[in-house]
């Protein structure tokens, strides 16, 4: 989410400080010979630096075919206001959290609630890499390397009641370890949910890492959901609730500000955010707009979920 004052220019108009930056960079490190010692090619073509990777990552058929957005851009362009308000405030901020010891709570409407270890609640899955596009509210892309699980398949072993309707998320609230918190610009801690049939689409994933490494905290370790066909902000991070509900629950952003942002969050270029339009958006190391995609090109898949809803009202 933006943060803006009224003669701003629009957020979508400006390149980027970090792809700035990094062509700067680009250039001084091929001056001394340096850039093939630094990175890893990956198979989108771009660099990503290379660190401790997750075991017994399969590959899926989800997005091999695109092109991958940088490491650099995965793990150091992002909104995540526990950590500032600011692209580059979460990983500058985020340096020391650990994802260890942590639990996740479950509760509601299931058959099977409880409190779990995050490595005994991930053990009993298989981890696999999907590629999705991340749109976010403001206009801008990436593509990425998620590692993560089928969330139907974690939901399916709490056994949710037949009136579990929805499923709430909550992240992490400790000031001490996010210090974005001491800052109320949202109601914290963080909070956001989808409709049971969202949460049990195949698209819809919780992860755990990225470009096969263990999530960064400021990529929202230890887990995370991504669901690629709404905006960014439903892909709530560093989770450690997850509720079953049969009353749609009010997100962190629906609660701020009502008017732009609402409970479905589904990529739609014909409703525009009442700041800036939809139509078009800027992928991270690119320099021409592209046409935003309906449902961020995943219709295939979700558009029957969204039969005879009022897209516009159900924004």
């Amino acid at each position: 989410m933006l943060i803006r004052k009224p003669r701003d220019i629009p957020y979508s108009e400006v390149t980027p400080q970090s792809l700035y930056l990094r062509r700067r960079e680009f250039i001084q490190a091929a001056a001394s010979g340096a850039m093939a010692a630094a990175a890893v090619l990956t198979p989108g073509g771009v660099s990503a630096q290379a660190g401790p990777k997750l075991p017994d990552v399969r590959k899926s058929q989800y997005g091999q075919d695109e092109r991958l957005n940088s490491y650099a851009d995965v793990t150091g362009y992002n909104n995540f206001y526990e950590f500032g308000t600011g692209k580059e405030d979460p990983k500058a901020n985020a340096t020391s959290f650990t994802g260890r010891p942590w639990s996740i709570k479950v509760d509601g409407r299931v058959n099977r609630p409880g409190e779990f270890d995050i490595d005994s609640f991930i053990k009993p899955y298989a981890l696999e890499e999907r590629i999705y596009r991340l749109r976010c509210v403001e206009a801008w892309s990436m593509v990425i390397p998620w590692v993560g699980v089928p969330l139907a398949d974690v939901i399916k072993q709490f056994e949710p009641e037949a009136g579990a309707n929805f499923v709430e998320f909550t992240t992490l609230n400790d000031a001490r370890r996010m210090p974005g918190l001491n800052v109320p610009v949202l109601r914290w801690p963080y909070v956001e949910a989808l409709r049971m049939d969202e949460a049990m689409n195949p698209l819809s994933i919780l992860a755990v890492g990225v470009y096969g490494e263990a999530l960064p905290g400021q990529n929202g370790a230890p887990i995370r959901l991504v669901v690629p066909w709404k905006y960014g902000f439903k892909s709530i991070k560093s989770i450690v609730r997850i509720r079953f509900t049969d009353r749609e629950p009010r997100n962190s952003w629906q609660i701020a500000a009502p008017r732009e942002y609402g409970f479905y969050a589904n990529v739609n270029p014909e409703v525009d955010h009442p700041r800036w339009s939809q139509a078009s958006e800027r992928r991270l190391g690119e320099f021409r707009r592209r046409r935003t995609e309906m449902f961020n090109g995943y219709g295939d898949q979700v558009a029957q979920m969204y039969s005879g809803l009022d897209l516009r009202k159900n924004f």
